[in-house]
């Protein structure tokens, strides 16, 4: 009974750890915690053929938009084309408010 009560004892404690963490940014949002800290996306590339994932479109429309939109940020590395995702995001963004 005594090991039980132990347990369910530390339980609650951790429970209440991560509420109370979860509470300090609850009116602040875009704050920091240690989840965003590792999301690091500024810098992050994205592979031609993986940018229909991004976009959210099919493998074709993904091409045709690439080929149609010379502005798209892209960047050559040994002849492949990557997109920095971040900026991607931003373009998408302006694209989509024109």
């Amino acid at each position: 009974m005594g090991f039980s009560l132990i347990w369910i004892g530390l339980g609650i404690a951790i429970a209440g750890y991560f509420i109370g963490d979860g509470l300090k940014n609850f009116q602040n949002p875009n704050a920091k915690s240690f989840v965003h800290a590792t999301d690091d996306d500024d810098h992050e590339l994205i592979k031609e053929n993986e940018v229909h994932y991004f976009m959210g479109i099919s493998k074709q429309d993904a091409k045709t938009l690439t080929q149609e939109y010379s502005d798209i940020p892209h960047i050559f590395i040994n002849g492949n084309v990557y997109f920095p995702k971040e900026k991607l995001r931003r373009w998408l963004l302006e694209i989509g408010s024109e």
